[in-house]
C-alpha cells in the first residue's frame, strides 16, 4: 500500500521514514551482508545497519508514546533528536556507526534553534549536506568508493534540486544510486568481488524510504551487485582510486590486519575525545567516532582490544562495550577454518546491571546488559543467541515490557535453525530463580518446564524513586517519593527507602515464602540490605535470604520471594 504523500517533513514523517527504512533494510539485509567485503569481509553490514535503524525507530516510537494524551503530538525537533540518539546508542559496526552520524548531522539542522515544526525542500537540502560532511569528519581516514562517497553524492544531487521535500529526496536518492554503481571503479576490492559497497547499498535503501515517505510511492529496488568487467589501473597495488596504500586499512583485506572490532558508548567531553581519537588511530584502523554533547559511539579495529578499552576509560566512562574477534573465516586471519562445534543448550538473559550480568555469566548464561531507559532491541537479543552458539536456547527477558521484543528475537533465531524457548520472566529475580534450577543435561522441554515453574513461583518487587507527580494504584505520588512496586503495581508510597522496602517485604511474605532474594542497586542506602536481612531473620524464622549487588540497575532494590 502506498504511503500518503508528505511534501514536507514533520514529526510524523520522521516516524514514517524510520519505519519504512527499517523495513527496506530488513528486506535487503541478507543481500547487503552477502556483498560486504570492505573494510572487513565479515558479512554483517546489512545486519548492523538494521540494528542501528531498529534502535532509531524504537526511540522515535517512545517519543510518540509519551505524547499519547497530547493531541498536538511531538515536534519535529523531538522526533529527529530521538532518531539520532537512538541510532547513536544502538549503532553497530563500521556502517551502523557512520549511519548514526549521518542521522545526527540531519538532526543538527532539523532540530536547530529557530527551526520550525516542518522542514521544507531547502531545509532538507541543508540537512543532507550537514549529514554527509559530519559523517566524513567522523572517519579518521575517509576512503572513496564507500558509504561516505554515496552520502556526499546524495547531498550534491540534493543541492541541485528545486522544489519541496519530495523533489529533494528523489534527487538525493538518484544521486546516491549513481554513486553506488560507480563504487567498484573507486575501490578495487569491490571490483574484484563484483559487488558495490555494502554500506552505500544500505544508505540507498534508507534514502529510498525517504522518497517513499515524501511521495507516497515506493522506489525501484537497487541491485546489490552490478557486473564489473574491469579494474581501473590506479598505480597503487591492491587499491582502487582514492584508496591510499595503507595495507589492510586502505584495502580492507589481507592477512595481518587487526584481530578485534571494539565498540563502546563513551561519556566524555570534546577535549578528551580529541585525545582519544589520536590514541586509537595509532592503535588500529577503521576508526570512527561519532556523537557529541557528552555522548559518543566509538568504533575501531585493533589487535589489542584491552588497550582500546583502556583508552576509553582514560577519556571518560565507556559502557556497552562490545569486542568481536574476527573469526577464522574472515579476511584478517587468512583462510577459512573449521566452524566451532555448537553447544547443546544455552541460556540468554537480559539483565539490568553489571553486578547481575556478572552473576548470570558465572552461572553460565549469556548476559545482555540493559542500561536504564535503554532496553535492548530484538536484533541485540538475536546477536546474543548467536554468540551463545547452541542448538537450544532458553531466553529470559526479565522485563514485562521486553516480552514482544524477545518474542521477535526468538522467532528470528528459530528461522536460523536454533530451537528457542521464551520464558516470560518479568524481573531479574525471576530469572535468577529460573537459572537456579536450569540443568543442561535434562531434556529441553523438561528443563524449560522446570525453569518456567521456578520463575512463576517467584513474586517480585522493586523499590524506586518517583521522577514526577502521578496517579498510582496506591494513590497520588509526588516527585521524590519512594515507591514500592509488587508484581509491577505500585503498592506502597513512602518517604524513606528502608522503611518502604520493609513494608514491601512484609506484604510479600504475608503469603508465605522460603527464600528472599535482594538485589541492591548502587544508589540504595548502604544499610538497607542488612536491615532487611535482620528483619527476615527475626520475624520469619523459616525463610532464608541471599543478597546480590546489582550495580547501576535503575531501581534502588529488587526483591524476590520464592
Amino acid at each position: 500500500m502506498a504511503q500518503v504523500p508528505q511534501t514536507f517533513l514533520d514529526a510524523l514523517a520522521v516516524r514514517t521514514w524510520c519505519g519504512l527504512a527499517l523495513r527496506a533494510v530488513g528486506r535487503a539485509r541478507e543481500d547487503i551482508d552477502a556483498i560486504n567485503v570492505y573494510p572487513v569481509a565479515d558479512g554483517d553490514t546489512g545486519t548492523n545497519l538494521y540494528l542501528t535503524l531498529e534502535s532509531a525507530a524504537t526511540a522515535v516510537e517512545a517519543v510518540f508514546a509519551g505524547y499519547e494524551t497530547d493531541p498536538a503530538g511531538p515536534r519535529l525537533a523531538d522526533a529527529v533528536r530521538a532518531m539520532a540518539h537512538g541510532a547513536l546508542i544502538g549503532a553497530r559496526g563500521n556502517s551502523g556507526t557512520i549511519l548514526a552520524q549521518l542521522l545526527r548531522g540531519m538532526a543538527q539542522v532539523l532540530a536547530a534553534d529557530g527551526a520550525g515544526p516542518r522542514c521544507d525542500g531547502p531545509g532538507l537540502r541543508l540537512a543532507l549536506r550537514r549529514a554527509a560532511d559530519s559523517a566524513r569528519r567522523a572517519v579518521a581516514h575517509p576512503v572513496e568508493g564507500t558509504v561516505l562517497t554515496v552520502a556526499s553524492a546524495a547531498a550534491d544531487a540534493a543541492e541541485g534540486a528545486e522544489g519541496d521535500c519530495a523533489a529533494v529526496a528523489l534527487a538525493a536518492y538518484e544521486g546516491a544510486r549513481a554513486a553506488l554503481a560507480a563504487t567498484p571503479a573507486q575501490l578495487a576490492v569491490l571490483a574484484r568481488a563484483g559487488v558495490v559497497d555494502a554500506g552505500g547499498r544500505g544508505l540507498v535503501a534508507v534514502l529510498g524510504a525517504l522518497v517513499e515517505t515524501c511521495t507516497g510511492e515506493a522506489v525501484r529496488e537497487t541491485a546489490g551487485a552490478p557486473e564489473v568487467t574491469e579494474v581501473p589501473d590506479t598505480g597503487v597495488e591492491g587499491c582502487g582510486t582514492g584508496a591510499p596504500d595503507t595495507g589492510a586499512e586502505g584495502c580492507g583485506e589481507g592477512p595481518g590486519g587487526p584481530a578485534f572490532e571494539v565498540i563502546y558508548l563513551l561519556e566524555a567531553d570534546d577535549a578528551a575525545v580529541a585525545r582519544l581519537r589520536d590514541r586509537l588511530d595509532a592503535l588500529g584502523d577503521s576508526l570512527v567516532v561519532v556523537g557529541g554533547d557528552g555522548l559518543w559511539n566509538v568504533h575501531v579495529h585493533v589487535d589489542d582490544a584491552g588497550a582500546a578499552v583502556e583508552a576509553g576509560v582514560e577519556a571518560g566512562r565507556p559502557y556497552r562495550i562490545r569486542i568481536t574477534h574476527f573469526g577464522a573465516g574472515d579476511v584478517h586471519t587468512g583462510g577459512p577454518g573449521p566452524a566451532p562445534e555448537r553447544a547443546q543448550r544455552a541460556v540468554v538473559a537480559v539483565v539490568p546491571g553489571r553486578g547481575l550480568a556478572g552473576l548470570y555469566t558465572e552461572a553460565g548464561a549469556t548476559a545482555v546488559l540493559a542500561r536504564p531507559g535503554e532496553p535492548p532491541a530484538s536484533g541485540e537479543l538475536v546477536a546474543a543467541v548467536r554468540r551463545a552458539h547452541a542448538r537450544e536456547v532458553v531466553l529470559l527477558p526479565n522485563d514485562a515490557e521486553l516480552r514482544d521484543t524477545a518474542a521477535a528475537a526468538a522467532e528470528q533465531a528459530r528461522a536460523e535453525g536454533v530451537r528457542v524457548a521464551l520464558i516470560p520472566t518479568r524481573s531479574a529475580v525471576q530469572g535468577i530463580a529460573a537459572l537456579a534450577v536450569h540443568e543442561p543435561g535434562r531434556r529441553f522441554d523438561e528443563d524449560v518446564v522446570q525453569m518456567t515453574s521456578a520463575a512463576g513461583a517467584t513474586r517480585y518487587a522493586e523499590v524506586v524513586v518517583a521522577e514526577h507527580r502521578s496517579w498510582t494504584t496506591a494513590g497520588i505520588c509526588q516527585a521524590g517519593d519512594v515507591l514500592g512496586l509488587i508484581d509491577g503495581d505500585v503498592a506502597v508510597i513512602g518517604a524513606d527507602v528502608t522503611a518502604t522496602a520493609e513494608t514491601v517485604l512484609d506484604r510479600m511474605l504475608q503469603a508465605g515464602g522460603e527464600l528472599v532474594t535482594l538485589v541492591v542497586g548502587d544508589e540504595a542506602p548502604e544499610a538497607v540490605a542488612g536491615h532487611l536481612e535482620t528483619r527476615v531473620r527475626e520475624s520469619y524464622l523459616a525463610v532464608d535470604t541471599v543478597v546480590y549487588r546489582g550495580g547501576g540497575q535503575g531501581s534502588l532494590l529488587l526483591i524476590g520471594v520464592e
